[in-house]
């Protein structure tokens, strides 16, 4: 057992813990999406699409190349291996997780909470929501919405069908069904749920204690907050199942240079000698989606920019950050033109200290696999930022100015 880490082994303790760093040179079947899946204990969902959607992407960077209509079979279907709850955010989670969130789902049926207000000042649509539902079946919002489709107050435009399916999905009285063009599906919980999930119950301390468990092992190294974040956890409640699991044995204390606050891993962690990766991170990948850890353990300020007006804008509507080996060395706009069949990078740059035709060599077949990954046949490069020109020598594509 180790008491402190310098900030290198924490580094690719993390990568490593996050299935970083085990090169796959055969092609990806359903058995390697779900290990990864497994080990991360959740992809977040976003409905960005400028270049892929988010929960593609933390597979792509640790496996490379595979087919979506594979991860669409484990996700997407009715009775699928994952189903979404609201774990982090929006999250794809294994369904035998389903039943840790129960307490969460308590709370939203909680006597005073917005959303129980809310269902019990529109019982009428609640009720016959649950009756459509029993009636017909899984369905999407849109297959339902008719004469109740007022888009009026303050649930940021949603009909009250709409809001009433979000409030009874937080509240486990419905279950994503899977998705259709992207629309998630509401079905009852025995529609789609098998008997042994949905008579698991699980005391809210042990269920807590697992998700924590999980959270640091598939952190590697974290403080409270990181750890707490993981699932969306108090800091109070992760404290108390962090205190248990030490007590077990499970999990120890430990210092991480340059961290002001304790950190905690697995019992038994390994610290693997290197780490070989070459990865574009999603903005909700759990290595970076914690921006004061992805500061704290790459020195990478990182923030999104799709909010953020386009005069504004220093580095790029959608840029990812590149991590190569055990470091983030710059960050990347990417952009799927499948009409004209083309990568648009849209800028390129490295961070301070970082050898921009290095990184440009280290980052120009992942590119050209991107792009096939896409569908797309070519790449082109906008000459904005300290590493596009060097991205545009080094995979042969044509350099383009802002204006063009």
């Amino acid at each position: 057992m180790v008491d402190s880490l310098s900030l290198l082994q924490a580094r690719k303790i993390a990568l490593a813990s996050q299935g970083f760093g085990k090169t796959n040179n055969s092609s990806v079947g359903s058995r390697d999406l779900s290990k990864i899946v497994d080990k991360l204990g959740l992809l977040q969902i976003d409905s960005v699409n400028v270049f892929e959607r988010s929960h593609y992407l933390p597979l792509f960077a640790r496996l490379g190349a595979f087919d979506k209509q594979q991860l669409d079979r484990l996700t997407f279907v009715k009775g699928a291996k994952y189903l979404e709850y609201w774990a982090h955010v929006a999250s794809l989670i294994p369904r035998e997780s389903w039943p840790l969130f129960r307490w969460r789902m308590e709370q939203y049926r909680s006597e005073g909470s917005d959303w129980n207000l809310w269902a019990q000042e529109h019982k009428t649509t609640v009720q016959w929501l649950l009756g459509e539902l029993r009636t017909k079946g899984p369905l999407p919002a849109s297959e339902i919405e008719h004469d109740l489709n007022r888009r009026t107050g303050p649930w940021w435009g949603w009909s009250e069908v709409k809001t009433a399916l979000e409030a009874l999905f937080r509240s486990g009285e419905v279950v994503s069904a899977g998705r259709k063009r992207f629309e998630r599906v509401y079905g009852l919980p025995d529609q789609v749920l098998p008997a042994e999930i949905l008579e698991r119950q699980v005391p809210i301390a042990q269920a807590q204690a697992m998700l924590v468990e999980h959270a640091v092992k598939a952190l590697g190294v974290g403080t409270l907050k990181d750890i707490a974040d993981y699932y969306r956890l108090k800091s109070t409640e992760a404290k108390v199942a962090l205190e248990q699991l030490e007590s077990s044995g499970l999990v120890q204390q430990v210092s991480v240079e340059g961290w002001k606050q304790p950190a905690w891993m697995p019992i038994g962690s390994t610290i693997p000698r290197k780490i070989d990766t070459v990865a574009f991170l999603s903005p909700f990948d759990p290595i970076v989606w914690e921006r004061s850890r992805a500061a704290r353990l790459f020195n990478f300020e990182y923030l999104i920019e799709i909010y953020t007006p386009a005069p504004k804008r220093k580095f790029g509507y959608y840029n990812l950050p590149i991590l190569i080996d055990h470091e983030i060395v710059g960050r990347i706009d990417l952009k799927s033109d499948r009409k004209l069949r083309v990568l648009k990078v849209q800028s390129a740059w490295v961070e301070a200290g970082q050898d921009a035709n290095q990184v440009a060599q280290r980052i120009a077949p992942l590119l050209r696999q991107t792009a096939n990954w896409q569908g797309l046949e070519d790449i082109c490069v906008t000459n904005w930022g300290n590493l596009a020109s060097n991205v545009a020598a080094t995979t042969g594509a044509a350099l383009y100015s802002r204006e063009d």
